[in-house]
């Protein structure tokens, strides 16, 4: 290892030892050969203290205020040689460049200090206690805004109305609930220190209860009225409350709350569909929408879909469980007290029940897939224009007679090869297309063994009956006629009676098929039958 003088000396670097430099307390002078410094020299010198007064708290306080004074000094000192520049120049001569950055800094000073003003506002708000920025304002306060302007009134600090500056006058009371004041004495339920205070507290009411403006007067409000103001802003919000969380699980927007239209994206980025566009139709129970048919690699799916999406709240048909409560596919399942799950069993229902009329070979749509309570079939019609209902449709006498033969058709095969009665079959279900009649809408259809089957199809008989009736048909069919053409009953008598004798027999199949009760009830009706099978 080599020493440093070895290292210095092989770099060829020469040492030289000098004398040391003895330093003075004395400020030091300039040479008088050397250049002055740029920088210039400090006016005064400063004189040296002891650490006792550095550490004197009234030296402190001389050298801030005479750092203020200084400031002052030199704002005034710019002040007016502005003026002395505006009134003698002008604003228009821009040669003096010192004047110029004067009021640059000026500016830009006063834009400092517009913002401090404004956050400071933000800080405080409405508190008791609050925070100031004075310190660090570069401008005197009359200088921030002009006196035209209003914006002293809009950025400055926010005074509350006189019932707080009332409040903050009164007494204050300390724990042991009074006070002496002026000789007498004030409790803490003093009608006036309470009015103030109920007055202010209104004010920290949530954001969504409207408490009004209580500006320029003094304000008071008594306890009995505070206490109903603060019970009604509570129900107020536990209701908004409530109107949010239903607003984001109910039906909006034509049956597409949040649910729906996240398994909208699904079938989309699935390649079911390729896109969803307007809506069809809308009903009581459902809404209808046309989309473009996807490529999924597992499935055929037509060029255009009609997406029918079942309304998830019972608010327009809340009279649903009485279509699906007896029947034997769905009674282990069904539960009135959870609407969800009755209206994706009311859309698996619709499912089964087009399917089974497909499999027949009635025309009907066709199901592509069934998600939750969303079900996509095929669309009937062309060019995303739906095929007109048989209620909206225009057609000649020729069409019509055909429309009914076809209708009547429909009911017969429904009811003996599909085993289903649709229950709401009418000129509005049926659509028109291709001169064909085409059933839609079956998801309250029952089976033949349901206990109210044989009246919902003499309600379909009897829509079908009054529908052609009016529209000119000849040779239409009565409801009690096509009634006994379907079902293959002869059941006496004509409207209300027809209807009852439909009522009784079907109690007796009931009771023949499940067992009664009550012993007399059954002995009665099987007497009764035994008697007319002898006649």
């Amino acid at each position: 290892m080599t020493s440093l003088d070895e290292c210095i000396n092989s770099r060829g670097v020469e040492l030289k030892m000098e004398a040391p430099v003895l330093v003075s307390n004395t400020p030091s002078q300039p040479m008088p050969d050397s250049k002055p410094s740029p920088w210039g020299t400090p006016a005064t010198t400063v004189e040296p203290v002891s650490f006792a007064e550095v550490m004197s708290e009234q030296l402190a306080c001389s050298l801030h205020q005479d750092e203020e004074n200084q400031m002052e000094k030199s704002v005034s000192h710019t002040l007016e040689e502005l003026e002395v520049w505006d009134q003698t120049e002008g604003s228009t001569d821009c040669s003096n460049d010192l004047i110029l950055a004067q009021l640059l800094q000026m500016e830009y000073d006063r834009e400092h200090d517009v913002c401090l003003v404004r956050q400071e506002q933000k800080l405080n708000g409405s508190r008791k206690v609050s925070v100031s920025f004075k310190n660090y304002r570069r401008l005197p306060r009359e200088m921030l805004f002009d006196s035209d302007e209003g914006d002293e009134e809009e950025v400055g600090a926010q005074h509350w109305d006189m019932f707080e500056k009332a409040e903050k006058s009164s007494p204050a009371i300390g724990r042991s609930g009074f006070t002496r004041y002026g000789g007498e004495i004030t409790t803490k339920h003093d009608p006036t220190i309470c009015s103030h205070r109920n007055a202010c507290r209104v004010m920290e009411f949530p954001p969504g209860f409207l408490t009004g403006d209580g500006g320029s007067f003094d304000m008071k409000l008594s306890n009995h009225v505070y206490n109903k103001l603060k019970v009604h802003s509570y129900a107020e919000q536990r209701r908004a409350a409530r109107l949010h969380d239903k607003k984001e699980k109910s039906t909006a927007e034509h049956s597409l709350d949040p649910k729906t239209r996240l398994i909208l994206y699904k079938l989309v980025n699935q390649e079911v569909l390729e896109g969803v566009n307007g809506c069809i139709s809308v009903g009581k129970e459902a809404s209808v929408f046309h989309a473009w048919g996807g490529k999924p690699a597992d499935q055929i799916v037509p060029s255009e879909c009609a997406i029918k999406a079942f309304k998830t709240t019972l608010s327009e048909f809340k009279n649903r469980d009485k279509y699906i409560r007896d029947d034997y596919r769905f009674r282990e399942r069904f539960n009135k007290q959870n609407p969800r799950k009755v209206i994706h069993m009311w859309a698996e229902k619709e499912m089964h029940n087009l399917t089974r009329i497909r499999k027949v070979g009635l025309p009907c749509p066709e199901v592509v897939a069934l998600k939750k309570h969303v079900l996509v079939m095929t669309f009937i019609g062309s060019d995303q224009k739906p095929a007109p209902k048989l209620k909206e449709a225009k057609l000649s006498l020729e069409q019509l007679n055909q429309a009914y033969s076809q209708t009547v058709e429909i009911v017969k095969r429904l009811y003996k090869d599909c085993h289903l009665v649709h229950a709401d079959m009418s000129e509005y279900n049926l659509l028109w297309h291709n001169s064909q009649v085409w059933v839609i809408d079956v998801s309250q259809a029952v089976e033949p063994n349901h206990p109210h089957a044989l009246e919902f199809l003499l309600r379909d008989c009897t829509n079908i009956s009054m529908f052609f009736k009016k529209q000119g048909v000849v040779d239409v069919m009565g409801p009690k006629d096509l009634f006994a053409l379907v079902s293959g009953l002869q059941l006496p008598g004509e409207g209300a009676e027809l209807l009852s004798e439909i009522q009784n027999y079907e109690r007796d199949e009931e009771i023949l098929a499940h067992g009664c009760s009550d012993k007399s009830d059954c002995f009665e009706i099987l007497f009764s039958k035994a008697q007319t099978k002898n006649t």
